[in-house]
């Protein structure tokens, strides 16, 4: 199932970058210096309407002024995605100095997801293959920008009604990653992980703690866990009303209150999450 890219791969590293440093995404996740944003430059009401290699040029050089160095996208279902690596790519052979990795998402979905039908979450959709496959010919293609690779976007939470799978496909995909990673298939410093709400990753109900999910927890090579003090599980719009004794203050302090709850609530999960599932972390 893995794709061949050959003639991709020698176009890339025939204008590859000369400047560039190796950076990893040890170097990356964790480290002040590599700020990251979700990103998607979209600018029409419609997704099929895609931005222009300019207009996403025109966005990563505004991202760049913001210190911004790392974006993550949700998916290589549209051009989308390999246009944004093209982006980059050339601006990194215009600028020596230009510095912007990806952590590349793959979108997974169950049978039917999106359609008329019922979803049926205990089987996977087709696509899910022609997916993952173009996420490996653009990590190939892309090896200087693209440093992780996500396999599914909140994939296995289950408010996702209109397309969460199971974790046993989740664990199905990584581990067809990593072993292309292991046979030399895909650069051996890209880390593989899965973009999860917290309650699927152990922090949830009991209907979370599953085999699989055990099984995926050892085979990604980190844990990226997505908190939400408003969307937590569910919406919790309460969470941001202003306590009464906070009334009189002043609208920054105000705010201020409310980002520290924030980080305070995200740090909990977190907490959570690490005492759920100790043995496997």
């Amino acid at each position: 199932m893995a794709a061949s890219i050959s003639c991709n791969q020698k176009q890339a590293q025939s204008d590859k970058p000369v400047n560039q440093k190796a950076v990893t995404a040890k170097d990356i996740l964790g480290n002040p210096d590599y700020q990251a944003i979700c990103y998607e430059g979209y600018r029409e009401k419609s997704r099929g309407l895609q931005p222009s290699i300019a207009q996403l040029q025109e966005d990563l050089k505004i991202l760049a002024a913001m210190q911004i160095k790392v974006v993550r996208t949700y998916n290589v279902q549209r051009p989308h995605a390999a246009n944004l690596l093209k982006a980059i790519h050339e601006l990194k052979l215009a600028d020596p100095a230009f510095e912007m990795y990806v952590m590349l998402g793959a979108w997974i979905d169950c049978k039917n997801a999106w359609t008329e039908q019922a979803p049926d979450h205990t089987i996977e959709s087709e696509q899910n293959e022609g997916e993952i496959a173009r996420a490996v010919a653009l990590a190939n293609q892309y090896p200087d920008i693209v440093k992780i690779l996500a396999v599914g976007n909140e994939a296995m939470v289950k408010w996702a009604a209109n397309y969460y799978v199971q974790p046993s496909v989740i664990l199905k995909w990584v581990n067809h990653v990593q072993g292309l990673k292991a046979a030399g298939k895909l650069p051996k410093e890209l880390w593989i992980t899965c973009s999860d709400d917290f309650a699927s990753w152990g922090g949830g109900d009991t209907s979370y703690h599953t085999k699989d999910l055990e099984e995926l927890i050892k085979a990604v090579d980190y844990i990226s866990m997505h908190t939400y003090p408003y969307h937590n599980t569910h919406y919790n719009p309460a969470f941001w009303q202003v306590p009464a004794k906070e009334a009189q203050d002043s609208d920054i302090i105000k705010v201020d209150k409310a980002m520290s709850r924030a980080r305070e609530f995200a740090q909990n999960q977190y907490r959570v999450s690490l005492k759920t599932l100790p043995s496997y972390l």
